[in-house]
């Protein structure tokens, strides 16, 4: 029984990495595809190829998913918080993907967590709750929003003597790269949460004790992640594309620019698991802001924050519900 549980965790946390790699293929190469630096097709083969290769960038998020929010259940009722906090997130995913809402797959995954951690009677950690991951939730877009609003700044003060047709024709091709950047960092943020509760299972089960990830968990997270990115969510790049403001490629690459870079100093500096959907839809609309704050459609911006806002909650009472649904199903065969 306990060899079983195991298993349908660990797929059902490969098929939230599917689930996480669709839904948040846009953050990688929406902008790219908009301005048409990149087809559509050859953007989601890179952002896989790169997603794939952050994956195994670093191991920091993932201990933090590991060991920083809930205490290590135990026995069957780990398994069943761990099963439900996995279907609560993926359930608010499926949701937010069918609506075309750039919400969060990691905050998702935290709020089932928390939320299936409660229901089961599971100490939270909210000391790391709140350090990890609340407050980088409101600090990432606030940094997001200013960073690349001077970012583009920067780029319109230095290139204001050249050829605006000859300068974006070389921003397009510059966005192959900083669209690469992206999906990189977005491989070494998300891959890695995904690592986090797979190796918690583990410990769970007893098949491994500390924090090392397996080589096959890293392998088979970032393969998954990278076969949902090329999925595509079209639904949600359609809204960061071109909802909220219409780009040009200077505007796309210094959004892209500035997100990668948050993501990369997160995850090294701070171990801190952040949204790579916050990190790049602030860094759009601070981008677009430049142009003239007009420009940004805030009443979509506003759309998507109020997403933002009610992630955690939302998915947190899906799990909780799914975890005494999936509780009473344990004590009724057992």
């Amino acid at each position: 029984m306990d060899t079983a549980a195991l298993v349908v965790v660990v797929g059902v946390a490969f098929l939230f990495t599917y689930t996480n790699g669709f839904h948040d293929s846009a953050n990688a190469i929406a902008t790219s595809v908009s301005t048409r630096a990149l087809t559509p097709r050859a953007a989601l083969a890179m952002a896989a190829v790169m997603n794939l290769a952050g994956a195994f960038l670093g191991e920091g998020v993932a201990k933090t998913v590991s060991k920083g929010i809930i205490e290590t259940p135990t026995g069957s009722q780990g398994m069943t918080i761990l099963f439900a906090s996995l279907v609560g997130a993926i359930t608010w995913n499926l949701v937010t993907w069918y609506y075309g809402l750039p919400s969060s797959s990691s905050h998702a995954l935290f709020g089932g967590m928390v939320g299936a951690a409660l229901a089961g009677g599971t100490d939270v950690i909210w000391s790391g709750v709140v350090e990890k991951i609340i407050i980088p939730m409101f600090l990432s877009p606030v940094v997001g929003l200013i960073v690349g609003y001077l970012v583009m700044l920067a780029i319109l003060w230095a290139f204001r003597r050249v050829n605006p047709h000859k300068a974006k024709r070389g921003f397009r091709i510059a966005q192959t790269g900083s669209a690469a950047a992206m999906a990189l960092g977005h491989g070494l943020q998300d891959a890695q949460k995904t690592m986090g509760v797979v190796v918690l299972a583990l410990t769970i089960a007893g098949v491994q004790e500390g924090s090392t990830i397996p080589v096959w968990v890293k392998v088979s997270c970032a393969l998954m992640l990278s076969l949902g990115t090329y999925a595509g969510g079209w639904r949600i790049m359609r809204t960061l594309g071109r909802k909220i403001i219409e780009l040009d490629p200077p505007q796309g690459f210094a959004a892209e620019t500035t997100a990668a870079g948050i993501l990369y100093t997160t995850a090294y500096l701070f171990k801190a698991p952040i949204s790579t959907t916050h990190v790049i839809t602030s860094a759009i609309m601070g981008v677009g802001a430049t142009k003239r704050v007009r420009a940004v459609r805030w009443g979509v911006a506003q759309n998507i924050v109020m997403g933002w806002f009610i992630t955690m909650p939302a998915a947190a009472l899906v799990a909780a519900v799914f975890y005494w649904i999936t509780h009473a199903l344990v004590l009724a065969v057992t």
